[in-house]
């Protein structure tokens, strides 16, 4: 049975591995306040209590230093099976990291494309859940978000939650466009090279 990774209690709490108390406790407190079922407008009961055993174990220096040995061996571990995840890859796309690449790109558009439509009033994700909806770790989608947001396809929010832009959108959906009429010539046996004339 293969054990299952440790929750990301930085990545919860949005802070650097390097954060000393202080700032554990302060970025805490404003989650909490944001983040209390109490609160009407930006309450969530799940986020909350994950916020607050990611707290216990960072606020309390042995447990803090125990987790942190998990942590940098999980981080470690995630590089070399992701480089492998990668090479295996390049397989399923003819060897092309050119063409790799716009796959992620495409996806992650895509997510958050999903999100905006479903959640509208809150159409933001952390980099967290991106990686998990992804398969991806936020390591090697660095590139990736720093691509699409140079583009401005999409944009990182006060609370630093991704979100789709409209020229994500639009990008996305012309890029959909162009998928399903190269399916269509295919079907019909027509080469996809643009038409003359």
């Amino acid at each position: 049975m293969a054990s299952q990774e440790p929750t990301d209690y930085y990545e919860l709490l949005q802070i650097s591995p390097n954060a000393d108390p202080e700032t554990v406790h302060r970025v805490y407190r404003l989650l909490a306040q944001q983040l209390h079922p109490d609160n009407a407008g930006t309450g969530n009961a799940d986020r909350f209590r994950a916020i607050n055993e990611a707290y216990t174990v960072l606020s309390d220096p042995e447990k803090r230093a125990q987790y942190d040995v998990t942590y940098h061996q999980v981080r470690r571990d995630r590089w070399r099976l992701a480089s492998k995840s990668f090479e295996n890859e390049d397989a399923a796309v003819a060897g092309n990291d050119f063409a790799l690449e716009q796959m992620i790109r495409m996806t992650v558009l895509e997510v958050l494309y999903t999100r905006r439509r479903m959640e509208p009033r809150d159409p933001g994700l952390f980099d967290l859940d991106l990686e998990s909806l992804i398969g991806r770790p936020r390591e090697h989608l660095e590139f990736t978000l720093w691509y699409l947001t140079q583009k401005r396809f999409i944009q990182r929010g006060d609370n630093s939650r991704l979100t789709i832009t409209a020229e994500g959108v639009d990008r996305l959906e012309q890029s959909f466009k162009e998928t399903l009429h190269r399916r269509r010539l295919k079907a019909a046996g027509i080469p996809s090279t643009p038409a003359t004339g």
